[in-house]
């Protein structure tokens, strides 16, 4: 799976192969390939969740990581994810994968919203003119995945055995004619793109190697590098020579590299040379410039034969959204109440059901203590397990409510506004405005957040915000808080928790500050992020994500809590447990 951030690849991979994988509106949540499996049709899927990449050049890891993944795992079939709402810039990304020469269907994810906008896409055209296959999809509804990886199936099995003249090999043809008669409902199945059933001329098929045209200036450049890089007969294995002619154009650092192992690397550099020169003189641009104008012009074109903007696109819902929670000034009186909003209920209404869950586990002891007889097996149940994991256990609507708000905010693409918002304050911790993502999810979990952390570009940003996230207060430790605060200060609980957090906020900007002056140099560089139309969030998906929060919590008070109070427990209770009349002297004395 590959495609722009927020296109919807993450919940095309869970739908497709029943992960569960964390979903969030706003770029940068997938932060390393999941791999996930699934039967289909009689076949077994091996699918592959790429992170989210704008381009394949080297300027971000993400891209980097993409990049090579694709060329040295060489999948069978790459699915271009892309957000049919916002064309233009996604196939961007498809035309770079053309000129890869990767075999690849496009899943137009979200085609419901280009539907509902009221503007209109002639598919199946721009399928042949792209000369790769495009099925509509709508991940929250399921709708087309089905199609999506019939047509997968027909790709991967026919396109490599049809002539010049379109006729599919007859011995091929038939073992997909099997195939489809065994594993396919044919009572509802109908005609699509890329169906290999017919022995001759198989029908409605697109698939096809293009060349996107840059231009006779930019096309006789290409020509003449690939040329020379072609003279190395091993490298049309693994590299197509026109995708490497094009990035060393764009002064690919990581293809320059690539290049530079070549026998006759010196010879290719020189001839780059010359040839960008030459286009710098002509065009007046350098030839990265060049090239994508170049490759938006063809997605222009491409548009213009197939994509009719019917403009109902009067004031939307975002615009009239983001004219009150991105404004400069009351945009941060917004945040400020939603952070309120969730701690007040973090600790309100989490109260109740942890007196529900403290009554069971003060039940479930005394049962213990009646059944069994006295003994260290008794005392251990009793004040080690049960009193140990059932002291935190407690906490676990505060963790679940608190992932609950953080779910609503990520899907619903509030999360990228209060990044954006919040540019100008990290700017001036020595920060960037994609800091505020990483430093957010650290009140879930600091390992992830500095996981997280690799999306931000700038060097020093970046390390800058892994050493400050730790500041930022987890979900582990909000247990501890609401021990203190409850035990201490009852009546004014939601707001000295706040407090607390808004100390680790303020100390972390503080440090920011020191560390982008004094440790780490370097320049700052502008913030630029998508923001992504509002969405209403599934229930189905918030409550996949809180719940995933809540048995993580639970595995950890199964596993490292429950060993740690059973340890504490056998400290307190050896040695001579019975020798001592009060319990503080029998502590004092104990290991």
């Amino acid at each position: 799976l590959v495609g722009n951030p927020n296109s919807g690849k993450t919940s095309l991979f869970n739908l497709a192969s029943g992960a569960h994988e964390h979903v969030g509106n706003y770029s940068g949540v997938t932060v390393s390939a999941k791999e996930g499996y699934f039967n289909f049709e009689g076949y077994h899927f091996k699918i592959v969740d790429l992170p989210g990449t704008y381009s394949l050049s080297a300027y971000t890891p993400e891209e980097i990581y993409v990049r090579r993944h694709i060329i040295e795992q060489n999948p069978d079939i790459i699915i271009n994810v892309v957000d049919a709402s916002n064309l233009e810039r996604n196939l961007f990304l498809t035309t770079q994968l053309i000129d890869m020469n990767v075999r690849m269907v496009v899943a137009l994810n979200m085609y419901d919203e280009l539907e509902e906008s009221g503007n209109t896409l002639d598919y199946h055209l721009l399928s042949k003119l792209l000369g790769i296959p495009m099925i509509p999809t709508v991940c929250k509804k399921s709708r087309g995945i089905p199609e999506l990886f019939h047509i997968i199936i027909n790709l991967y099995e026919g396109a490599d055995y049809v002539d010049a003249q379109g006729n599919i090999n007859p011995e091929i043809a038939r073992e997909i004619q099997d195939w489809h008669h065994k594993h396919v409902d044919e009572s509802t199945h109908y005609e699509h793109v890329e169906d290999y059933t017919y022995p001759d001329k198989p029908h409605h098929t697109v698939y096809r190697h293009i060349h996107i045209n840059h231009g006779a200036d930019l096309e006789r450049a290409i020509s003449e590098i690939k040329d020379e890089i072609s003279l190395n007969d091993s490298i049309r294995y693994k590299y197509s020579t026109r995708y490497l002619a094009i990035k060393l154009l764009e002064k690919d650092t990581e293809v320059e590299f690539w290049v530079s192992e070549l026998p006759n690397a010196e010879a290719i550099i020189k001839k780059r040379e010359k040839a960008a020169k030459r286009i710098s003189d002509t065009m007046n641009e350098d030839s990265e410039s060049a090239i994508t104008n170049a490759k938006y012009g063809f997605i222009n074109g491409a548009l213009k034969e197939t994509f009719v903007n019917n403009h109902l696109d009067k004031k939307t819902i975002t615009k009239s959204i983001d004219a009150l929670v991105t404004h400069r000034l009351l945009g941060f009186p917004v945040f400020f109440l939603f952070m309120f909003l969730m701690f007040e209920c973090t600790f309100i209404v989490g109260k109740y059901p942890m007196k529900g869950i403290e009554w069971l586990v003060a039940t479930f002891g005394k049962w213990i203590s009646y059944t069994l007889s006295e003994s260290p097996l008794k005392d251990l149940l009793v004040d080690g397990i049960i009193g140990g994991v059932g002291g935190v256990i407690v906490f676990l609507p505060n963790i679940l409510i608190l992932y609950f708000f953080i779910s609503i905010m990520e899907d619903s693409g509030y999360m990228a506004r209060a990044a954006f918002i919040m540019d100008k304050v990290m700017h001036k911790m020595g920060l960037h405005g994609k800091s505020f993502i990483p430093l957010l999810m650290g009140f879930g979990c600091n390992v992830p957040a500095i996981m997280a952390s690799r999306t931000i570009e700038n060097h020093k940003s970046r390390l800058i915000t892994i050493l400050v996230n730790p500041l930022m207060s987890c979900s582990a430790r909000l247990p501890i808080y609401l021990l203190l605060v409850g035990a201490f200060f009852p009546k004014n609980g939601s707001i000295l928790l706040l407090t607390i957090y808004a100390t680790g906020i303020l100390l972390a900007v503080l440090m920011a500050h020191l560390f982008s002056k004094i440790l780490v140099k370097g320049d700052d560089i502008p913030f630029v992020m998508e923001l992504p139309p509002y969405r209403m969030p599934t229930g189905k998906a918030i409550f996949r994500h809180t719940w995933q929060k809540g048995v993580q919590y639970l595995r950890k008070m199964g596993g490292i809590i429950m060993l740690a109070s059973v340890i504490i427990w056998f400290l307190g209770y050896y040695p001579n447990h019975n020798e001592y009349k009060t319990v503080p002297e029998q502590q004092e004395n104990s290991y």
